[in-house]
This record gives C-alpha cells, sequence and structure tokens, in this order.
C-alpha cells in the first residue's frame, strides 16, 4: 500500500511536469523539483531532531506512570466499561492493561509510541480469538477505537508547530480536543449498532452520560466566547493540561516510591529506539510530497476540490489544509509531510495549516493500522472494521473543519 502510494505521488509528479514544460512552456519545472528534493531531505532532519527528543521525553514520563500504576489503576477503573464493551474479554485479562496503555499513548498523542503497544494489545485479544482468520468484536473495537484517533494531548502536533516557528505550538489544543472527541463517538457508536452492543446498560451509560454531559456543557460555554478568547483559552488549557499531566506522573511516582528518574531514562531509551527508525520513512514521504508540490499537481488537484466548493457556495479557504486528510487513512508519515508542507507553504498559523493540523490530530491512518495490526495475527476477514473506520475517519475531518471556523475563521 505505502509502496503504492509512493510511487505514485513520484509518477503523478512527472506526468505533471511534463505537461506543464510541453504544453504550458515552463523549462524551470524540472529544476524547482530537484531543488524540492534537498530542501525537504534537509527539512526531514531538522524534524527529526525535534521529534527526537519529545518521542523520549514523552516515553519517559510514561515509562514513570507505568511505573507507579497509573496504568493499572486506569485498566481497573475502565474494566466495569471494557467488560460490557468486550464481553468475551475475561476481567483481569493481560490485553485490558495494554489497551490501556495503548489509549493512553494515543491520548498524549504518541502515534508512533502507541503501534508497539497495540501491536501487543492485538496478539493478546487473538489468543481469546476462536477463530485465526475472522476478526472477533473484540479486536474490532479496539481498532476502530484506534482509527477514531481518541487525542487528548497532541504533543507530537505542538512540536510541528513549534519546529516550523508558531509563537503558540499549543493553540490548536481545544480544537483538536473537539475533533477527535466527535470521530471517536462516531467510531464507538458504529461499531456499536453491528455488534448489537447494550450502550443503554446501566454501566456504559455511567461512563458515557458524565462525559457526554462534560462535554456539551463545555462547548456551550465555549459558545459563549469569541474567536480572540477561544483562541487564548486553547493555548491557557493546553499548557496547563501539558504540565499538569508531568507533574501528576512525577508527584503520584514519588509518592509510591518509584525511582522517577531511572524509570525516565528506561523510557526515553525506548523513545530513542522509536524515534530513530522514522528518519527514512520522514524523508520518503517529505521528498514525495515536496516534489508533488513543485510539480503543480497537488495544487490542480486543490483546484479542482476547490471549484467544487465555490460551486457550492462554501468558504473555500479549508481546502489548501485537505492534503493531510487525503493522505491520511494511508499513511501517517505521509499525512505528517503534507501537513509539515502545508505549514511551510501557507504558514505556520495560517487557517489551512491550523485545518491540517487539526485533521491530523483528529484522525489516524486507517488502512495502514488495519493492514499492521490485523496482518500481525494473520486476520483475512476484518467484517465490519474497514466501514465503521473510514466512518469515524470522516467525521474526524468534518468536525475539524467546522471547529476550525469556529475558533479561527
Amino acid at each position: 500500500m505505502l509502496n503504492g502510494l509512493w510511487l505514485g505521488f513520484f509518477l503523478v509528479a512527472a506526468i505533471s511536469a511534463l505537461a506543464q514544460w510541453l504544453v504550458g512552456g515552463n523549462a524551470g519545472i524540472f529544476a524547482a523539483m530537484v531543488e524540492s528534493i534537498f530542501a525537504m531531505a534537509k527539512l526531514s532532519v531538522e524534524v527529526m531532531v525535534l521529534l527526537f527528543g519529545t518521542l523520549t521525553l514523552w516515553l519517559g514520563f510514561l515509562k514513570i506512570a507505568e511505573k507507579a500504576g497509573i496504568v493499572e489503576w486506569l485498566a481497573k477503573v475502565l474494566g466495569p466499561l471494557f467488560a460490557r464493551l468486550m464481553p468475551e474479554v475475561p476481567p483481569g485479562h493481560p490485553a485490558l492493561g495494554l489497551i490501556t496503555m495503548n489509549f493512553a499513548a494515543n491520548g498524549l498523542g504518541l502515534d508512533n509510541a502507541a503501534t508497539p503497544i497495540g501491536l501487543k494489545a492485538m496478539r493478546s485479544l487473538q489468543e481469546l480469538n476462536p477463530s485465526s482468520t475472522t476478526a472477533s468484536n473484540a479486536q474490532i473495537l479496539f481498532l476502530v477505537l484506534n482509527a477514531s484517533s481518541l487525542t487528548l494531548l497532541p504533543v507530537t502536533i505542538f512540536m510541528y508547530r513549534a519546529q516550523q516557528g508558531a509563537p503558540d505550538p499549543t493553540m490548536v489544543f481545544l480544537p483538536i480536543l473537539l475533533a477527535t472527541s466527535c470521530s471517536t463517538l462516531v467510531g464507538l457508536l458504529s461499531v456499536a449498532v453491528m455488534q448489537r452492543l447494550r450502550l443503554w446498560d446501566p454501566v456504559v451509560l455511567a461512563y458515557l452520560i458524565p462525559g457526554a454531559l462534560l462535554l456539551g456543557g463545555f462547548m456551550a460555554f465555549l459558545g459563549t466566547l469569541s474567536a480572540a478568547a477561544l483562541a487564548s483559552l486553547s493555548s491557557i488549557l493546553g499548557n496547563l493540561t501539558l504540565f499538569g499531566v508531568i507533574m501528576l506522573f512525577l508527584v503520584i511516582g514519588a509518592l509510591r516510591r518509584v525511582q522517577v528518574y531511572e524509570a525516565f531514562v528506561e523510557g526515553a531509551k525506548e523513545g530513542f529506539d522509536v524515534a530513530k527508525s522514522l528518519l527514512p520513512y520522514l524523508v520518503a514521504m517529505l521528498v514525495a510530497v515536496g516534489v508533488l508540490r513543485a510539480s503543480g499537481a497537488l495544487e490542480l488537484a486543490l483546484d479542482g476540490i476547490r471549484h467544487a466548493v465555490t460551486w457550492m457556495g462554501l468558504d473555500t479557504r479549508f481546502v489548501e489544509g485537505l492534503p493531510t486528510a487525503l493522505v491520511k487513512p494511508f499513511s501517517g508519515s505521509a499525512a505528517r509531510a503534507m501537513l509539515i508542507e502545508t505549514m511551510q507553504t501557507q504558514g505556520v498559523d495560517s487557517f489551512p495549516a491550523l485545518v491540517a493540523a487539526t485533521i491530523q490530530g483528529s484522525t489516524e491512518t486507517t488502512f495502514y493500522v488495519l493492514a499492521v495490526y490485523f496482518g500481525a495475527v494473520g486476520i483475512q476477514r476484518v467484517r465490519h472494521a474497514v466501514g465503521c473506520a473510514l466512518l469515524a475517519e470522516l467525521a474526524g475531518v468534518i468536525a475539524a473543519i467546522f471547529v476550525c471556523y469556529w475558533f479561527f475563521a
């Protein structure tokens, strides 16, 4: 899948460049494309330096949370809910702890770190699966919730914005939180319909209703604020939450007599190992996206979407942020490349860049997750997983666009 997508970028760029040269008389198009190749290779290394630090930092803190028992406590708190949503998983099964850790990593925006934990969780769920080739209900629910990208603290998005010079990297905190909540809710409801889960069960309602009331009340409060106040509140809450999570992990770790420094270093080493494997993928995708943009092919595709949006009488400012949404279902590295490229060409705090950042934080690489997670355990029949995951993905994109108009337009 990634092989075809990456090769397709270059082939489309080559066709577009030839058309511009032979039809449009633009002889400098090839020079622009070659210049873009080297510029994007340089940018990859610059982004990677900060990514090393971010993954190392947050996996260090996540290890403290794990050793302090926070993850185990979350598994116990969520146990009654999982018992209703995943009735085939026995209480106390190791899969529940791994699922909780995976959600914790995703919640912190550490998608690269969440993947190896998620693979362990999927293998653990496969041990309970009566079929070796057909996805179980629990595996489908776990995958769709992953594909819905529940991101409570998108630190990697903050990192990309900081690397591109954003004065306030956390400004997209609330938009991402609202959009990712929408995608997760749609993902959960779609699976519940397909699997006939009893969401009206008193225990399930005891978890869902307080969260829904809190989110609804919060959105009602946000509706009373101006755009400037919304952006300011998003920044304050983003920074406060970020530092608050760090202090929570450290204080609980210290109270539980965890050697927090040693635990941090242990987790940071894992983060370093995860990060160092990402550079080749980042270089490959950024270069391909750079060539696509320099050839004019990307702009041509966006022009088509822009004309369709104009014909419908809608505002077109969000269109420049759509490249991230178009490739996100297939490749996380391609979507990151599109996001970075949008921030570079449009400006880090431009409306399209804010839309792209919100989409990046509230959607997931659906087809990649399906291929990797199910492929790791030999699942061939995925049943309703694809439809539910894509529905959650679409909900996240639409919500991201609407929320950005609410906050930033």
